[in-house]
């Protein structure tokens, strides 16, 4: 089962005092609106989200069809591919991608500790 690129999504108090704050240990911005309570910001590899307002809690993110680089890739595993996969090993899901459509589509689910998942196809 191949996850796709892999990001943390922060929820944030302060938009601003956050971003300021990554942007001091070297991530620089490379998508969102902060004028919508959101950005996502990058350091080599590793990717951070901050969301104000969005949201309680951080969430895990993995991204279907993109590379870490966030460019589409040619092949990959399908979210609802993925959300098969994870019923048949009988793991509960709390939101399921509708598997009668195609192209980007969702699902959380929680690991044992309660830390929340999301698998997002934006592809």
């Amino acid at each position: 089962m191949e996850l796709g690129a892999f990001s943390v999504s922060l929820s944030v108090k302060d938009l601003a005092a956050s971003r300021a704050f990554y942007e001091a240990l070297g991530f620089e911005q490379i998508g969102g609106e902060p004028a919508e309570n959101w950005l996502i910001l990058r350091n080599g590899p590793a990717t951070v989200g901050l969301f104000h307002g969005m949201f309680e809690g951080n969430i895990l993110t993995f991204n279907p069809g993109w590379g870490q680089d966030t460019q589409p890739l040619a092949q990959f595993d399908d979210v609802r591919a993925i959300q098969q996969q994870l019923k048949d090993a009988g793991i509960p899901l709390a939101s399921e991608a509708d598997e009668a459509t195609t192209g980007p589509a969702s699902l959380m689910l929680s690991d044992p500790d309660g830390n929340v998942i999301l698998i997002d196809q934006h592809v």
